[in-house]
C-alpha cells in the first residue's frame, strides 16, 4: 500500500494580491491614450459645436477618462496599506495626488460632455458666435484641467511613490529610479507650457511625459508579473508577523490511502 499526497493549490498572500491589484490599475490607466485621437476636433475646430456629425467618439473618450481617473485613485489606494509602513506621510501625498488628478480629469470631462450637450448644428448668426465662444472657453477648461491633471500631477506621483518605493526595497531600484528622474523633467515642461514657452500638445510636450509613461507601466508591469520583492525589510516583518518566511501556515490534510494491484 502507497500513500498519495493530495495536491494543493497554494494560496496568493496579501501582499501579492496587493502587487497584482495596484499593477492592473496601473496598466488601465493607459486606456486613455485614444482620447487624444478621439477629442481632437473638439479641441481644434472652434466650429465643432456648430456642426453636424456624430458624437460617439467623444462620449467614448469622456468614459474612458473617467475610467483612469478611478483607476488612479484605485492605484494609490491599493498600495497605501503597505507604503504606509515605510513612511505614512509620504503614503497619504500619493492618496492626496491621486485625489486632485482624478479631480480634474472629471472637470476636463465635464467641460468636453458640456460642449456635446450644447452642440446646435446649423446654427448661424448671434446664436452660433455665441456658441462657438462658449465652446472655446470650454475647450480652454478642458486644456487647464489637463494641464493639471495629466501633465502636473503624475509628476508629484512619481515623487511620492518614487521616494517610497526606493526606501523600502519593494521593487528593483531601477524603476524608482526612473520616477524621480522623469518628474523634474515633466514638471519643468508643465511650467513651461503655463508660462506659454511650450505648446500644450506638441511634439515636445509629448517628449517630456515619455519617461513618466515609460516609468508607470514598467511599474504596472513589473507588479503584476513579479510583486514586490521578498528581501524588502517590509515583506520580511510581514512574513514575520505571519507565521514565517512562507507566509501563514497551513493545515495540511491527511495522507490519502491509495491500494495499489498485487499488494499484499
Amino acid at each position: 500500500m502507497t500513500y498519495a499526497e493530495p495536491r494543493q493549490r497554494v494560496p496568493m498572500d496579501a501582499m501579492r494580491k496587493t502587487a497584482l491589484v495596484a499593477g492592473i490599475l496601473y496598466l488601465i490607466t493607459f486606456i486613455s491614450i485614444p482620447t487624444l485621437a478621439l477629442f481632437g476636433p473638439v479641441k481644434t475646430d472652434a466650429d465643432w459645436i456648430i456642426s453636424a456629425g456624430s458624437d460617439t467618439a467623444i462620449l467614448v473618450g469622456g468614459f474612458l477618462e473617467i475610467i483612469v481617473a478611478l483607476a488612479g485613485i484605485g492605484t494609490a489606494l491599493a498600495l497605501y496599506s503597505v507604503l504606509k509602513r515605510q513612511q505614512e506621510g509620504f503614503a497619504l501625498g500619493l492618496v492626496t495626488s491621486r485625489v486632485f488628478e482624478a479631480a480634474m480629469i472629471g472637470i476636463g470631462v465635464v467641460c468636453i460632455l458640456g460642449i456635446v450637450a450644447l452642440r446646435q448644428p446649423g446654427a448661424t448668426g448671434v446664436e452660433a458666435t455665441s456658441l462657438t465662444t462658449v465652446g472655446s472657453a470650454l475647450v480652454a477648461g478642458y486644456n487647464g484641467a489637463t494641464l493639471l491633471g495629466q501633465s502636473l500631477m503624475p509628476a508629484f506621483n512619481a515623487l511620492f511613490l518614487g521616494t517610497l518605493l526606493y526606501k523600502s526595497g519593494l521593487v528593483p531600484r531601477a524603476l524608482p529610479v526612473l520616477g524621480l528622474i522623469a518628474a523634474p523633467i515633466l514638471v519643468t515642461a508643465t511650467v513651461l507650457t503655463m508660462f506659454g514657452a511650450v505648446e500644450q500638445y506638441s511634439a515636445l510636450s509629448g517628449l517630456t511625459a515619455l519617461p513618466i509613461a515609460v516609468w508607470e507601466f514598467s511599474l504596472g508591469l513589473y507588479l503584476v508579473f513579479k510583486g514586490f520583492k521578498a528581501s524588502a525589510p517590509i515583506m520580511v516583518a510581514a512574513a514575520a508577523r505571519s507565521g514565517g518566511p512562507d507566509g501563514p501556515t497551513t493545515t495540511i490534510r491527511p495522507q490519502t490511502a491509495v491500494t495499489t494491484a498485487g499488494a499484499a
